[in-house]
């Protein structure tokens, strides 16, 4: 290997990952702002955060490779453009082509990579990020009880807090209704002051009630008076008062229920549900034309009468029912458009499922076709972002940041666009997952052809004569024409 193959991959490297660390990054922060509020405040340990973090991240892979390459392509060339060092290598008779060698083996081994991980590891992360997740969001939440509010969270009792202090241990004026299995509120404890905290494990929640009374109804003695009740008071100094916490920890749903979402395969079971979908398909549209077919008529009309043995011939000039008496003609249209109502009604229920089991078949192969498609957009991307890189000829985390967004949201929002026109059968599958590819890769081209001849596509001095050059040729001729 050549020192300045070794050059360029040190050049490339360094800003590939400290590019790639800033997307995650920031992928991640919108992950959080986006779901905070079925995060905080449900009781959740640190680990199962990072460990939800930690699968979101993995899932971003997807968006942040493409983006990374890109930026660091640009800002590794515009460096070495800005120092002058593409420069003396073109001077050392080497050409641009040839100066991307190892940097075209490094992206073709990333996009190898990255096609690996999006068949293998990418479905497991996604399994385990949206089945962790959709356990957060079901989580109660862990302010058990709240101020100025009545609160249920227990079973069986219904508990209101007037103040609290800073801390959430010390609560003040507390009202406690015990419910009996009836639904009665036969038990109600008022407390002056209360302490409130987790047992070892955080198995139980314990109130600590001071300066209280507690009333509870109960029927009298005496059985002959069943509608008079006793009335108990009981005052107390200090008591407790110990609730289950076992509906408040996570519970984990059974990962086997999230399997069969399309993002959790990989290509092989993608290919084996396709196939299971196509063949679905297949034999509902067999079967629907099997039951029709039977019911169409092209040349006759059955007819129920007695009296006519055989169907009527149709004639274009005279009608089908040409013939036939007023009953019969009757009899003959009672009996088609109840067959027309018996094929509508039986083709509107296998439309449904023919539609359902054909969106499954999109969705199933844009799953697919996204796991290739990532390892070629990282090439295009590189394809666009090497020769930009050498034509702008500025390095650092300024303007390639802000080519390398525009390029990206111009891949991202066509790459959505076509998945959405796939997944709604608006469009080819394949011209819909690849039009993305289809349209960056002529300018990933052109590029390198102007960045190959030395073009100053981005010199606004150019453009700048070019204007002149126009206005001049053409002001005389305004000039005579106003004359």
């Amino acid at each position: 290997m050549k020192k300045i193959h070794l050059l360029l991959l040190k050049s490339f490297i360094r800003p590939f990952l400290v590019t790639l660390f800033i997307v995650m990054f920031v992928l991640l922060m919108l992950f959080l702002f986006k779901y905070i509020d079925d995060l905080i405040g449900k009781g959740f340990a640190w680990y199962t955060i990072l460990e939800l973090m930690m699968y979101n991240s993995a899932t971003n892979v997807a968006m942040a490779l493409p983006l990374s390459v890109l930026l660091s392509s640009i800002m590794t060339y515009g460096s070495l453009g800005e120092n002058y060092e593409l420069v003396a290598i073109k001077a050392a008779g080497i050409s641009l082509r040839r100066a991307m060698y190892p940097m075209i083996v490094v992206v073709t081994i990333l996009s190898m990579a990255a096609f690996f991980f999006s068949d293998y590891m990418l479905p497991v992360a996604n399994l385990k990020y949206f089945s962790l997740l959709y356990d957060a969001r079901k989580q109660k939440s862990a302010d058990l009880l709240p101020e100025g509010v009545f609160s249920a969270s227990f079973p069986g009792y219904t508990i209101r807090v007037k103040r609290k202090d800073p801390d959430g241990q010390r609560l003040y004026d507390l009202m406690i209704y015990s419910k009996t299995p009836n639904d009665n509120n036969t038990i109600v404890t008022l407390a002056r002051e209360a302490t409130m905290f987790r047992t070892m494990g955080d198995k139980y929640l314990v109130i600590h009630l001071k300066d209280g009374v507690r009333y509870e109804e109960a029927p009298g003695q005496n059985a002959s008076y069943n509608t008079r009740q006793m009335l108990y008071r009981q005052r107390f100094k200090e008591t407790e008062l110990k609730f289950d916490l076992s509906a408040f920890k996570i519970a984990r749903t059974d990962e086997n229920e999230f399997k069969t979402a399309s993002q959790m395969m990989d290509i092989r079971q993608l290919t084996h549900h396709i196939d299971s979908a196509q063949h679905s398909v297949d034999s509902v549209a067999a079967a629907n034309y099997k039951m029709v077919a039977g019911y169409i008529k092209y040349y006759s009309i059955p007819a129920k009468s007695k009296a006519i043995k055989q169907p009527i011939a149709y004639d274009a000039n005279k009608g089908s029912l040409q013939g036939l008496k007023t009953p019969e003609q009757q009899m003959a249209l009672s009996t088609a458009s109840s067959e027309v109502r018996s094929i509508k009604d039986f083709i509107k229920n296998r439309a449904e499922m023919y539609r359902n089991d054909s969106e499954s078949i999109r969705r199933y192969f844009v799953e697919y076709q996204k796991k290739y498609n990532l390892s070629v957009a990282c090439l295009v991307l590189f394809l666009i972002g090497a020769p930009l890189g050498s034509i702008i000829r500025k390095g650092g985390l300024g303007l390639p940041v802000v080519v390398s967004v525009v390029f990206f949201l111009i891949y991202y929002i066509i790459t959505t666009i076509g998945e959405k026109a796939v997944k709604g059968g608006e469009i080819n599958i394949y011209l819909g997952m690849w039009i993305s590819i289809i349209t960056l890769l002529p300018i990933g081209l052109f590029l390198s052809y102007k960045a190959a001849t030395d073009s100053a596509l981005f010199d606004m001095e150019l453009y700048k004569r070019f204007i002149n050059r126009m206005v001049q040729k053409f002001k005389p001729k305004a000039t005579r024409h106003l004359r």
